[in-house]
């Protein structure tokens, strides 16, 4: 399993991007992927990095539709290959779940 940290948002539409955001979002829970937002990013579960590089691929071309001038993306991946590593295993061995 991968997990990656996530976060797009267009720097060229103002200083409210919101909209921009929100429909990043609504792709990215449209994948059927495990996913969760916080304020700042999105963690995602993916099975394989060209599944999760489609859903990155989706949220660009959605905010291009959009009007969005200039993307930023940030991303971050761990792909263990030693243990099945998920979203709530690396919770848990924190103490969060």
């Amino acid at each position: 399993m991968i997990i990656a940290n996530f976060a797009i948002f267009p720097t060229s539409e103002g200083v409210s991007v919101s909209k921009y955001v929100k429909e990043a979002i609504h792709v990215i829970d449209g994948s059927g992927l495990k996913n969760e937002t916080g304020g700042m990013s999105t963690v995602i579960e993916a099975p394989d990095l060209a599944t999760l590089f489609k859903v990155i691929e989706k949220a660009h071309e959605a905010m291009v539709k959009m009007g969005a001038r200039r993307i930023h993306i940030d991303l971050n991946v761990d792909h263990r290959l030693d243990t099945d590593a998920t979203i709530d295993t690396k919770l848990k061995s924190i103490g969060k779940r």
